[in-house]
């Protein structure tokens, strides 16, 4: 018998080394162990309400647990990977403090809801967390967007200059990404905030226990109803990956376009010297290393909910040990994105604009030429025509090596009769951005209104994290 193992009575030879090391996963869920501790807290409480083991029983299992929670915070508890699991190391902690009775603690419940007990409880915790951290980074772009209301930048398709907007415009652009981001959270909330503890190893338990004790303990607002859904399901941790490579998508975006703007080429943007580093041969390299990495570790996300969907596309009901593979995966979007997001707010903040450079290419461009189509149109002549009549202009100066303010009248006039003095207003990027003046569009007064309705959405924001954030302290 390995009498090593707390589940060892059915077996005659001791477990294999090499299994050990395998199949263990402590290494790595070892993380889990303030859920794990929580969550036995309130099913001890359960089990003494319920009188399913005597309450001083269960007062000297409670008083043991926060022992071995205090010993693994003051990092003097030993895990080891004989024990297998964050689960196991607990109980077996357990019952070197306090004797035999510890091995009461797993009454009425299996590793399997336990385990997924743990991470609903760790990756609500972090949701709410990153809630908060796409809060920081939405103020951090609303406060450059505030102080460049009046700062106009070439606007871009394909990476050609397209039409003049405001800079406001472009960053509020991210703001509401991330809004969307933050609505993706809030909604995969609600599954991840059900509990599966009471689901046995598949098929419930014989015990009379109280599941909707627990879950108002632990502040779950639902319980899964079937138990092998409940022991089963991954889901939860699939739709938090995907809603995690979403915002690394849409971090790397901007990263893209703060690494161009930064380069000389450009030369809109200065990222503070705290979020860059230099070359280790060239002197005069400024590199936005930050912006890079974030862009590059975009890619290890996207794995990770590809390696979590391949891993769950073809397993049997219910538990299987192929489910082990949900946490590292998860554990490192998780460290991936918390490190993203804690940088990418104080790096936007710090931003220096260059509003001249900015002012210069809006001048140095044709990115006014549909304005002047329009006025065309204004005029009677229809788009189509009006288009035709504009693409020659502009090709006209590409060809005399000018701007289409730099013609003069009579110019124009050989395009069209229909041309005026007033043109030349027309063609100025400040009427040309204030022109489109439509909800979403980025005439100055309309991007006011997007900013004044993104910090009210922002406080509504804040008020959800901080709610859910107390309701988790432990």
């Amino acid at each position: 018998m390995d009498v090593s193992k707390l589940w060892g009575g059915r077996f005659t030879k001791p477990t294999d080394q090499l299994v050990e090391a395998y199949t263990a996963s402590i290494p790595f869920d070892k993380e889990l162990y303030e859920e794990d501790i929580r969550g036995s807290l309130a099913h001890v409480a359960m089990l003494a309400k319920c009188g399913i083991i005597p309450a001083q029983d269960a007062e000297k299992i409670r008083e043991g647990l926060h022992a071995v929670l205090a010993r693994i915070r003051r990092g003097e508890a030993e895990f080891t990977i004989a024990d297998e699991d964050i689960h196991m190391n607990i109980e077996r902690q357990l019952i070197e403090e306090i004797g035999p009775v510890g091995g009461k603690l797993h009454t009425g419940r299996s590793r399997n809801d336990q385990v997924a007990t743990d991470m609903h409880l760790y990756l609500r915790k972090w949701i709410v967390r990153f809630v908060g951290l796409l809060a920081d980074l939405q103020e951090a772009l609303i406060g450059q967007a505030k102080a460049n209301l009046d700062t106009i930048v070439p606007g871009y398709t394909h990476l050609q200059r397209a039409q003049p907007i405001l800079l406001a415009h472009h960053l509020m652009a991210y703001v509401s990404m991330f809004r969307r981001d933050i609505e993706r959270l809030q909604d995969s909330y609600k599954r991840v905030n059900t509990l599966p503890l009471g689901a046995g190893a598949l098929a419930g338990t014989t015990f009379p226990i109280d599941r909707e004790f627990v879950a108002r303990q632990l502040g779950f607002e639902r319980i899964y109803d079937n138990s092998l859904d409940a022991v089963s399901d991954r889901d939860f941790v699939v739709e938090f990956l995907a809603a995690a490579a979403i915002i690394m998508m849409h971090l790397s975006r901007l990263c893209e376009e703060l690494v161009l703007w930064s380069s000389t080429e450009f030369g809109f943007i200065e990222l503070d010297d705290a979020f860059c580093t230099g070359s280790s041969i060239m002197p005069q390299k400024k590199n936005p290393d930050v912006a890079e990495l974030v862009r590059g570790k975009t890619g290890r996300v996207y794995g990770h909910l590809m390696g979590l969907l391949t891993v769950l596309k073809s397993l049997p009901l219910a538990y299987n040990k192929d489910m082990q593979e949900d946490k590292e995966g998860l554990f490192d979007t998780i460290r991936t994105l918390d490190g993203a997001l804690r940088l990418m707010a104080p790096m936007i903040a710090t931003m220096k604009v260059n509003r001249e450079r900015m002012r210069q290419a809006v001048r140095q461009d044709f990115s006014n030429a549909t304005d002047i189509a329009d006025y065309l149109v204004n005029k009677g002549l229809p788009f189509r025509q009006a288009h035709e009549i504009i693409g020659k202009l502009v090709l006209h100066c590409i060809q005399q090596g000018v701007f289409l303010p730099d013609l003069p009248l009579e110019t124009y006039k050989t395009f069209s009769a229909l041309f005026e003095e007033d043109i030349y207003e027309v063609l100025k990027p400040e009427r040309v951005v204030n022109a489109r003046n439509v909800y979403g569009g980025t005439a100055s007064g309309q991007v006011a209104g997007a900013i004044g309705r993104a910090e009210a959405e922002l406080a509504a924001v804040r008020e959800w994290a901080a709610n859910r954030a107390e309701r988790d302290k432990f």
